[in-house]
């Protein structure tokens, strides 16, 4: 599909789809509210990030440790990505249930644990930061609640400013999570963060072109499942979109690394296997170059979002303004033409995003 990239929705305007009287309008008026999120960040967030991650940083910690569920996972793997590419720090993903369910207590001395909670409520994320801090770590919770029991027991905090979220769906405080994670990773690195400005504007312009993305759902109003692949920072992207479409569609939708992909579950795509590529402009999409070869030789329906020479040899797509945007700032456009992907796929199928059936807003995981 073409850019035609018309001029961005004024902040504080309503988008067609953001009604009262429509199913998702919660959904639809919180994805509209991105552009002014980030940017409240960059002019008010981003002096405190600095600081603590300054802070931090004079504590020189020896690996990092990241902690999270759900939406906020896939934020924390984003940030596993920055860390370990651009500052060399070794990185993990906790499974918590190694201190909440068994008990284990390992040696954190000089460790930065970093838990990353739109909420900041869920016992276990508290429970594994408390004990964590025990542990001798230093102690950082990303969230959107510092009144929150996680930002309580953590060292640090580190406020998103997303403003309160009220669809079960997230979609703001994920884009704002990543972010608040790349200021703070540049922080760590003595960086200013200063290439993250252009993001409001360019964001604002993605959601401006939701009737593109309105056709693009039509592919898959009757899909029974999906593939979300990519490469790299892109990557986070996919396992995101993957959550996004399976709790508000109920598609069943498969997230994979392209690396992956190729090891087995590639054969479960046909031509009549949809298949979404994230595609960063980068080193990341040219790492998924083999992967998107093979996907065209199986005659996959295979629709890309990522740059426009990517999409042009596809079976359709989304153009990224990826030109003159950094690989590592990427994620936080890529994300939002598949939310509205999302959004648009259960309108069309008759369900409504705002109410997924059998969740709640916060996760009271143990």
């Amino acid at each position: 599909m073409t850019d035609t990239t018309p001029p961005p929705t004024p902040v504080g305007t309503s988008t067609p789809d953001a009604r009262s009287d429509l199913p998702g309008r919660i959904m639809a008026r919180e994805m509209a509210e991105q552009p002014a999120v980030l940017r409240r960040i960059l002019e008010q967030g981003a002096p405190g990030i600095r600081q603590t991650a300054q802070q931090i940083a004079a504590r020189r910690p020896r690996f990092v440790l990241l902690t999270a569920r759900g939406t906020s996972d896939n934020a924390a793997l984003y940030a596993k990505y920055l860390l370990e590419i651009r500052l060399g720090l070794p990185c993990g993903l906790t499974s918590m249930s190694t201190t909440t369910a068994y008990g284990a207590r390992p040696d954190l001395t000089d460790v930065l644990v970093v838990t990353v909670s739109q909420s900041g409520g869920s016992p276990d994320l508290v429970a594994s930061t408390r004990a964590a801090r025990e542990a001798g770590a230093i102690t950082l919770a990303v969230t959107n609640n510092p009144d929150s029991p996680l930002a309580g027991v953590s060292e640090y905090h580190v406020d998103i400013m997303a403003g309160p979220e009220k669809a079960l769906p997230a979609t703001k405080t994920y884009t704002a999570s990543l972010l608040a994670l790349y200021l703070f990773v540049e922080g760590l690195g003595g960086g200013d963060g200063a290439r993250a400005n252009a993001l409001p504007d360019l964001a604002g312009r993605l959601l401006a072109r939701q009737d593109e993305v309105r056709a693009l759902a039509s592919r898959y109003r009757f899909a029974e499942r999906m593939v979300i692949t990519s490469r790299g920072y892109g990557y986070p992207t996919a396992k995101e979109a993957a959550l996004k479409l399976m709790e508000t569609s109920y598609i069943p939708a498969l997230s994979y690394s392209g690396a992956d992909l190729l090891h087995g579950p590639l054969a479960m795509v046909d031509n009549v296997s949809p298949v979404i590529a994230v595609v960063t402009d980068g080193k990341g999409g040219e790492a998924l170059q083999p992967v998107l070869d093979r996907l065209r030789g199986r005659g996959a329906d295979l629709v890309v979002i990522g740059p426009r020479h990517q999409v042009e040899q596809a079976s359709a797509g989304f153009v990224l303004p990826t030109e003159g945007v950094p690989e590592e700032l990427q994620p936080v456009l890529e994300i939002i033409p598949l939310q509205l992907l999302a959004y648009e796929v259960t309108i069309a199928r008759g369900q409504d995003p705002d109410a997924p059936r059998a969740l709640a807003k916060v996760t009271e995981t143990r």
